[in-house]
């Protein structure tokens, strides 16, 4: 009796992770997105994210609420990564992997780069961080149901979400 309960727990715990292993992440309601761009300057940067949808929300209320630590996407934690050192709007950031959040705001942005990058989304400590800086949003040129990030080859940056650009530049 007690082989056939081991060998029902053994079983069902391979199942377990066998499920888990083939779930298709693009199903999600926020699928997974990438964006990889080789900057003029040779550096290569790449943005691991999830999208999520506006869905007839407000950014800054119901969506990334102003003046509160967001985690910049969906599901786990947003991953900005830089093969080589750089200036993120002026500032040094080493190379490396960070976890992207941002302090949301009508006026003004702040996007933190924090050191500690794998980890769930809403796993957060300042304590961790590499670098913060301050944006000014701006409107985008046409709505996006689906956040998205671009990278110019010119290392300029955007996060576009509904008729939302936030800006930013890696030098």
């Amino acid at each position: 009796m007690k082989k056939i309960v081991l060998l029902a727990m053994v079983a069902s715990m391979f199942t377990t992770l066998t499920v888990t292993a083939q779930q298709d992440k693009s199903k999600r309601a926020s699928p997974p997105a990438v964006v990889k761009e080789t900057l003029k300057s040779g550096t290569t940067v790449t943005i691991d994210y999830s999208q999520p949808s506006v869905k007839g929300r407000t950014i800054g209320k119901e969506l990334a609420p102003f003046g509160k630590v967001w985690r910049t996407g969906a599901n786990e934690a947003t991953i900005f990564e830089v093969d080589k050192a750089v200036k993120v709007n002026g500032q040094p950031l080493a190379a490396g992997k960070y976890a992207l959040h941002s302090i949301p705001g009508a006026q003004e942005w702040t996007l933190i780069f924090n050191k500690k990058w794998q980890k769930s989304g809403t796993d957060y400590s300042e304590a961790e961080d590499a670098l913060r800086i301050k944006v000014k949003p701006a409107k985008a040129a046409s709505f996006s149901e689906k956040m998205t990030f671009t990278v110019d080859k010119n290392g300029k940056v955007a996060l576009i979400w509904g008729d939302l650009l936030v800006p930013f530049t890696v030098k």
